[in-house]
């Protein structure tokens, strides 16, 4: 096959995701050191990722109007190098009050990437489902490689070089992508920014009910994707008794299994329809922590890990239905709107989950995860039955 241009910019935008990740995940594995080290309980540390992923997601629509007004390319730099700096301003808090700034930093410039690269990719492909699905697998190939990494510097040499791996991994990045990716044409360059924040147009877009309705299935989603982001290793070590390294491998296997996995669901979705594929994900990720919370041993580990990690893969299935409703103009603000709306409110998944572990254990605390994603199935499987049409 030939190499096209198009093809470098899905590369360099997977890798962006993929430097943006890693430096929000290289948190999770090393949080009960943090605990330990800050003298702070489950859910303070979830109050400080909620910050970090609600910070994420309330970036997506300024990143959407910023990249209509100047061009995608400057808005994913900010973002790349962005993650850099953050991640060392983190590694050196000296108190957990800057700890929890840095982590709120952190997800803010880092979430200037995700919708303005998917609105590049939407503008240079045709099969929108696939390159979506080649671009999120950038977010569980930070998966695969930061757990692991961070839990291993972080067992021999302290939480602070391990947080730090973000900033090694964004550098490269940031020097490939300002080398290899051109300038794009702005969509909107002369609209004064001020007016893509008038409340009546916001709400005209998100009352849409073909825009509503999986908007609501989204925070689900994203409410659990959080909470497993930032918990499953402290699950892992608390309920089933691994090993800190253990748990941090057994992390980054649930990210390989999405890297795998998020192009195939993409590609679902483009062949079989949107919902269908979702509804997949919510049933696979659902019977997954079922096996995490109930059934012990190795092998239900295993089970367990590749259900979850395909499962919560929905967003490849889920995100282009969005795309799918929006016209050409709408998609830069309008796409970066919607993710800032369930982003924002399904990062309440990490304080939630660490404060239900706090009080009733992780057990009660993932079983919640799971009912989530069954919610989820019904509402599809009920807009199909009835046909809705939402």
């Amino acid at each position: 096959m030939r190499w096209r241009y198009r093809d470098t910019v899905l590369a360099l935008c997977t890798l962006a995701f993929f430097a943006t990740m890693v430096g929000r995940l290289a948190i999770s594995p090393v949080v009960p050191i943090i605990t330990a080290e800050f003298a702070v309980s489950n859910s303070v540390v979830g109050v400080a990722l909620t910050g970090m992923w609600m910070a994420y997601f309330a970036s997506q629509f300024p990143s959407g109007i910023l990249a209509d007004r100047f061009g995608e390319r400057p808005i994913i730099l900010v973002a790349i190098g962005g993650t850099a700096v953050a991640s060392v301003f983190l590694a050196l808090a000296p108190v957990f009050a800057l700890f929890v700034v840095g982590t709120v930093v952190l997800g803010g410039v880092a979430g200037l990437h995700y919708s303005v690269a998917t609105t590049l990719l939407t503008r240079t492909y045709d099969e929108i489902g696939t390159a979506i699905g080649v671009h999120n697998s950038g977010g569980p190939a930070a998966g695969l490689i930061a757990p692991p990494i961070a839990a291993w510097i972080g067992v021999r040499y302290g939480w602070r070089p391990a947080v730090a791996i973000g900033a090694a991994m964004a550098v490269p990045v940031f020097v490939l992508f300002a080398w290899r990716v051109r300038p794009t044409e702005p969509r909107r360059p002369d609209q004064p920014m001020a007016e893509r924040f008038q409340l009546e147009a916001v709400l005209e877009l998100l009352s849409r009910p073909r825009i509503a309705f999986p908007i609501c299935l989204a925070i689900a989603g994203a409410f659990v994707w959080q909470a497993t982001a930032s918990f499953l290793p402290s699950f892992l070590v608390e309920h089933r008794g691994q090993s800190t390294e253990l748990a941090g491998l057994v992390f980054g296997g649930y990210f390989v299994v999405q890297a795998i996995t998020q192009v195939g669901v993409g590609a679902a979705s483009d062949r079989y329809g949107r919902d269908v594929a979702t509804a997949s994900c919510m049933v696979l990720a659902a019977a997954g922590f079922a096996l995490l919370i109930a059934v012990p041993g190795t092998v239900a580990i295993v089970a367990a890990v590749i259900l979850v990690g395909t499962g919560l893969g929905w967003g490849a299935a889920l995100l282009p239905r969005f795309m799918d409703v929006l016209s050409e103009t709408e998609r830069g603000a309008g796409f970066g709107l919607i993710r800032t709306v369930y982003g924002f409110v399904g990062a309440l998944g990490s304080v939630a989950t660490g404060l239900l572990a706090d009080l009733f254990g992780w057990g009660f605390a993932f079983g919640v995860l799971g009912g989530l994603l069954v919610l989820v199935f019904v509402a599809l499987a009920a807009n199909w039955a009835l046909s809705l049409g939402y």
